[in-house]
């Protein structure tokens, strides 16, 4: 194997590595199916009293909206890959779904995000299709050093198939420009 291919295979892995430590971090200190949804569930309620701060009129659109989500996701971008994974729940109007993500991107960068994502779903059709489908493509571009209440990040809410995203980031040093797919699914053992 060349040293080029050698880079790549340990960058790959290390970035792995950091994705399951990340996305495992929330259910690992949990033994049972009702604590680790109470995890879920205290991720998401922690997430929408910090996005009601930052953003008071996201209160009224969540409200009025057939259903929302909010996810955990860690995220590492090593120079031309980037990789990410989480957890999370979909409330349609008190049903609740719980779900996984991944996402896999190209592009420009290197960090290691830890951020939430809260999307609002404006029709009943595009909350039934995420439930059912859960993919979603795209481009992002950000920048972040923030550890704790320390530094900032910048996110943008973006509009798109019918769901309002926000992005909010717990911690990370990250700059990257990528594309890349998000696989959202059920999570088996929570449903």
């Amino acid at each position: 194997m060349n040293t080029f291919k050698k880079q790549w295979t340990i960058k790959l892995l290390a970035g792995l590595a950091l994705i399951s430590f990340f996305s495992g971090c929330a259910t690992t200190k949990v033994d049972t199916v009702a604590e680790k949804r109470q995890v879920v569930l205290k991720m998401r309620n922690e997430t929408l009293a910090r996005l009601y701060k930052e953003k008071p009129n996201t209160k009224a659109q969540i409200a009025s909206s057939p259903g929302y989500a909010v996810f955990s996701n860690a995220n590492v971008n090593v120079i031309l890959a980037s990789f990410g994974g989480g957890y999370g729940v979909v409330d349609n109007q008190g049903k609740k779904t719980y779900m996984k993500m991944g996402e896999v991107g190209i592009g420009i960068g290197a960090g290691v995000k830890d951020f939430r994502i809260v999307m609002v779903f404006d029709t009943q059709k595009a909350l039934d299709n995420f439930v059912a489908h859960g993919w979603v493509f795209g481009a992002q571009t950000d920048a972040a050093a923030k550890a704790s209440d320390k530094g900032a990040a910048l996110g943008a809410e973006a509009v798109a198939n019918g769901i309002t995203v926000y992005q909010l980031t717990e911690t990370g040093l990250a700059l990257q420009a990528t594309i890349k797919g998000t696989k959202f699914w059920r999570d088996d053992e929570l449903n």
